[in-house]
């Protein structure tokens, strides 16, 4: 018997399926209806401010709405800058959007910072980093792995979604790239 990250005894298992099972919470010793793959979308833009400033602003939960395209940002955990402080952020207009509620897995000023969906809506990962670049400057990376709802039309959804979804978070990139550079 192997233990999980919990100190759980169970079967043994290896193999990229039960790293991805064990982080999504599921025991390795109950059946379930198999999960579609998740979706990945990544970004990058170049900065002139170096890897710390970007880190940051970008951690600068309240500035979210500064750079990041109509969101705004909260921590409703701990301090918001270590592993296990929760964060909240709104995404839309007025009332009409949607929550995204995240818990931070990884805290490495000033490379990454990552988290983990919690929502009803949007689950899965994601990540910032932030890349030194020879010379001066950085490269900002965001990185999203996500469980799409909806089933089949969720798919579809994103199929039809996902350039406009890439263009946003680019958009929101080169904002916070600017403003860093203040």
């Amino acid at each position: 018997m192997e233990r999980d990250g919990a100190g759980r005894a169970g079967p043994e298992r290896a193999g990229p399926a039960a790293v991805r099972d064990r982080f999504r919470g599921k025991d390795p010793g109950m059946t379930s209806t198999p999960t579609p793959a998740p979706v990945r979308l990544s970004v990058a833009v170049d900065a002139p401010a170096p890897p710390e400033r970007v880190f940051a602003v970008l951690t600068d939960w309240p500035r979210h709405h500064e750079w990041m395209v109509l969101t705004r940002a909260r921590v409703t955990a701990g301090d918001g800058r270590g592993a296990g402080s929760g964060l909240a952020a709104f995404t839309g207009i007025g009332p009409l959007g949607f929550q995204d509620t995240m818990e931070i897995t990884l805290w490495d000023p000033p490379a990454t910072v990552a988290v983990r969906h919690t929502g009803r809506l949007v689950r899965g990962t994601g990540a910032f980093r932030v890349l030194p670049r020879a010379g001066a400057g950085s490269t900002i990376v965001w990185e999203e792995e996500l469980d799409l709802p909806f089933g089949p039309a969720g798919r579809l959804g994103w199929a039809l979604l996902r350039p406009a979804a890439a263009a946003l978070l680019r958009l929101s990139l080169r904002r916070l790239a600017a403003l860093s550079a203040r």
